[in-house]
């Protein structure tokens, strides 16, 4: 595994992350036993970024991780995000970036990782109704109380970074990019290049599509929130499949499964992208990790370039009014 400077940090990443998300909610029911063989896994192969957030199973995902990396600490440099508001039901309450809410949610996230320090910690979403400088203010407190060593944010406009950073260093942008995502080429990147900002590459294999695992409605399990997904539904989800051909064209002529091509397209984008591909099964872990050993020529990503066009996705990144809390 290649490691890589985390923004203006002193620690080192692995150039391929591990998202555990999915471990708790969304994809299906999962099974706490092997999200753990999954984590320690994945660091005993190197991979020592472990990505989670307290909305994640309503705070259950940040005690798994944290069980799952008790007597490995040391090992694992931990990411953690606040400002998703869930109730106690999972229902979804909005965005909160007030300073005593993000000192609030920093308290409970540390007592479920059980840790005494976040190495990186993110707002979640921005909070239209809070300042980014009183948020971001709030957040570099926690740093000087030694709570949390680096801050990032997730999903946020470009003027909203560079206000941010005027109030504290921001190590890492975490927003979805991938060949059915590519949002970030407008402006995002050649920011995160400009102030030296690690951009984290959430969904790299488009939530599992491009794996080519996905060929109708009916390939998505009944307790998948992928059935709602308006990428995954209908016309669009047919429309899309044009795009795992292409995947799975470069993917077969290579001899490597699909999922390892989207990621190595991800990574050959810039140096300084790190993917954090989610999963709770040890087959795609071993199988995601592999893609860092892919390397893409000139003439297959031109290849892609010309045959999967930015636009050319049919449907929104999310459903309903999660799209309302992007770049802003």
């Amino acid at each position: 595994m290649n490691y890589k400077k985390l923004g203006n940090s002193d620690i080192q990443i692995s150039a391929i992350g591990l998202g555990c998300m999915g471990m708790s909610e969304f994809y299906g029911k999962g099974d706490d036993a092997e999200s753990i063989s999954v984590i320690h896994e994945a660091v005993n192969n190197g991979v020592n970024f472990l990505d989670t957030a307290d909305m994640y199973g309503v705070g259950k995902n940040e005690e798994l991780v944290g069980k799952a990396i008790k007597d490995i600490r040391n090992k694992v440099v931990l990411a953690t995000k606040f400002g998703n508001v869930r109730g106690a039901d999972g229902s979804f309450l909005g965005v909160n970036g007030k300073p005593e809410y993000v000192k609030h949610c920093c308290e409970n996230s540390l007592k479920r990782l059980n840790t005494d320090v976040i190495d990186l910690y993110y707002q979640h979403r921005v909070d239209p109704n809070t300042p980014i400088e009183e948020t971001v203010g709030a957040m570099s407190e926690l740093v000087k109380e030694g709570k949390v060593r680096y801050i990032g944010l997730s999903e946020a406009a470009p003027d909203t970074i560079k206000r941010a950073f005027k109030i504290h260093p921001i190590s890492a942008l975490q927003t979805e990019y991938s060949l059915w995502t590519r949002d970030p080429e407008s402006e995002h990147l050649e920011l995160c290049r400009q102030l030296g900002i690690t951009f984290v590459a959430y969904s790299p294999i488009g939530r599992g599509f491009l794996s080519g695992r996905f060929k109708s409605g009916s390939d998505i399990p009944e307790d998948d929130y992928r059935r709602a997904h308006p990428r995954f539904t209908g016309e669009n989800l047919e429309h899309n499949l044009k795009i795992v051909a292409v995947v799975e064209e470069i993917a077969k002529s290579k001899n490597c499964a699909p999922a390892q091509i989207a990621i190595a397209w991800v990574m050959a984008q810039r140096d300084f992208i790190v993917p954090i591909p989610g999963t709770k099964r040890l087959k795609y872990l071993n199988e995601n990790i592999k893609a860092a050993d892919i390397a893409l020529s000139v003439d297959e990503l031109r290849t892609i370039a010309d045959s999967i066009p930015p636009g050319m996705t049919k449907g929104q990144r999310y459903p309903g009014q999660a799209m309302n809390a992007l770049n802003r």
